[in-house]
């Protein structure tokens, strides 16, 4: 894993990763703009991320078959066209209607580059490499948080929230020429891939058959579900409640997802002493005290807006550990169908991110309390589907008489 070249495509990798959250902090900022210029109110404008989840959330199970038969790179050129196009169309929107619509097809385009890179990680590097090389990817995934909110809050303020999809355009425009240009192919076009939906459907399963596969998913789908209720309810809880203004709600947001990007970093030092699997339940652990104390809070109306921060920031930090390492074992067990099995990592993990954000909209009450619920909620769901899979797969292992390794396979790599 060593070398300048190895660098350089982690770099890109964790570009095309970023598409994604860059696409939905960017614009947090400017949700009451929009909604003024759109003639409608905040809650509204919160569909737009719901539609954006639900799009990268079906758009993945279409990418993984094409990242299996036609190579990695030509679904990805398709991809990030299709985001440019759409992100045009979310600048010339006219009402929220319009906006929902061209936030889908943003995301379908999108969600390209997330699948892509997660499985040109798992063709390109060894095994036992992979934690460390997702921590790096959320390294420079960790960028979006930090700048995204603050230029999209700038620029909101200095001209209009039209302008930050024009801004998204000519990134994704910049990315698409670096693939083009700077990315080699990791896997060469499968010929005897049927793209016939028995066959898709038939590697699907072959996916979820795998138990490690199953835990680690779903594991790390709510500990993220927990962070998209964060950036779905943050702007109302920040700039409505604590009134913060925009440009202070973009220092906000950067400040806490420093924490997630500080916590990758220490991860994948940690990773040279200790295993994946046990700094995957501390960190859960630690995730539900602070979501516990955030909805307790909320609730009985005992925080402000810096304790509000520091909460946030301890339970984004505990993402940072589980993610790089639930991704790596998620996808150890394959190598012909690490593209599929790289569509469902992210399918789930869009899926529960849209059911979260949509709580938090759904129950919205005009105080934090929805918010402080439901990333407690997503914790403490984690921890049981960590706790509880691991549980039946040695309860099955003893009394099947035979070694327990589905659930330990990478660090025996």
């Amino acid at each position: 894993m060593k070398g300048n070249n190895n660098s350089f495509k982690i770099f890109i990798l964790g570009l095309l990763a970023a598409i994604g959250p860059f696409s939905i902090d960017m614009y947090l900022p400017g949700f009451p703009e929009i909604a003024k210029d759109l003639d409608t109110d905040v809650s509204k404008i919160s569909l737009t991320l719901s539609s954006f989840f639900i799009g990268i959330s079906a758009g993945q199970l279409l990418y993984g078959p094409l990242l299996d038969k036609y190579g990695r790179k030509k679904p990805l050129y398709f991809g990030l066209s299709l985001y440019i196009i759409a992100s045009l169309g979310c600048a010339l929107s006219t009402s929220v209607t319009m906006l929902i619509i061209f936030r889908f097809f943003q995301a379908l385009g999108g969600c390209a580059g997330m699948v892509a890179s997660r499985a040109m990680v798992r063709d390109m590097f060894d095994v036992k490499d992979n934690a460390r090389v997702f921590s790096l990817l959320m390294l420079v995934i960790g960028v979006s948080p930090l700048l995204a909110p603050t230029i999209g809050g700038y620029v909101t303020a200095a001209t209009n929230w039209r302008y930050v999809f024009i801004i998204l355009l000519l990134i994704v425009l910049a990315m698409l020429l670096l693939c083009i240009y700077m990315l080699p192919e990791s896997r060469k076009p499968t010929e005897e891939y049927s793209l016939a939906p028995k066959f898709i459907l038939q590697k699907f399963g072959e996916v979820f058959k795998q138990p490690q596969f199953v835990i680690y998913t779903f594991t790390s789908a709510f500990t993220a579900a927990g962070l998209y209720a964060y950036v779905a309810g943050s702007p109302h809880v920040f700039m409505e409640i604590f009134k913060a203004s925009e440009k202070t709600y973009g220092w906000i947001f950067a400040i806490v997802a420093g924490s997630l990007v500080l916590a990758t970093q220490i991860n994948a030092q940690i990773l040279r002493f200790t295993s994946s699997e046990k700094i995957i339940p501390r960190a859960i652990i630690i995730q539900c005290c602070a979501g516990l104390l955030l909805a307790i809070g909320f609730i009985n109306d005992w925080w402000g807006m810096i304790s509000s921060i520091i909460l946030c920031s301890i339970f984004l930090a505990c993402q940072g550990f589980t993610f790089p390492n639930a991704s790596a074992l998620a996808l150890a067990p394959f190598e012909k169908n690490a593209g599929s099995a790289s569509a469902l990592i992210g399918c789930v993990q869009m899926a529960t991110g849209t059911l979260s954000s949509a709580m938090v909209s759904l129950f919205h009450n005009n105080t934090a309390i929805p918010l402080g619920v439901v990333m407690a909620f997503c914790a403490f769901t984690a921890l049981t589907i960590l706790l509880t899979g691991k549980g039946i797969v040695k309860y099955r292992a003893r009394k099947e008489g035979v070694e327990e390794s589905s659930v330990d396979m990478l660090s025996e790599v």
